[in-house]
């Protein structure tokens, strides 16, 4: 199963132990595929340098520079494709889709509204982390 994480769930994944983490365990144990792009790996290396997440960092005993090179290598870094604008709202969120597009993404998590209210983007669906890991539990079985 091909995913796309956008960096809000992966930057949950890798701070906390909830579900988004689930997702990255799933794909370390080799049971799901994640791809990202280099613009995705910026825009993560800029959400965990937030204010808000400088506590949870430095108290786990992390760096920011460790964990996006973690997540970096254990995702599969690919070209996006081309889009036209598509969330004009968040044009960032372009970037997400643009990735997804490129490996037939079969679902693209997020926790943002602007994709989450697409719900599916050229046949591919845009799921919240919760449906993506009943999904994954899903093909497991």
């Amino acid at each position: 199963m091909r995913l796309v994480l956008d960096t809000n769930v992966v930057a949950s994944g890798l701070l906390w132990n909830g579900t988004p983490a689930r997702i990255i365990d799933a794909a370390q144990a080799g049971a799901i595929e994640i791809y990202t792009s280099r613009v995705l790996i910026t825009e993560l290396t800029r959400i965990l340098k937030r204010e808000k997440f400088t506590k949870v960092v430095a108290t786990s005993g992390l760096n920011i520079e460790g964990l996006v090179l973690g997540y970096a290598a254990l995702a599969l870094i690919v070209e996006p494709l081309p889009i036209p604008p598509t969330i004009i709202a968040d044009p960032d969120d372009d970037h997400v889709l643009a990735c997804a597009l490129a490996v037939q993404a079969e679902l693209v998590v997020s926790g943002d509204k602007h994709l989450l209210d697409l719900e599916a983007y050229q046949n591919m669906e845009i799921v919240t982390a919760a449906q993506a890991l009943e999904r994954i539990r899903s093909v497991l079985i």
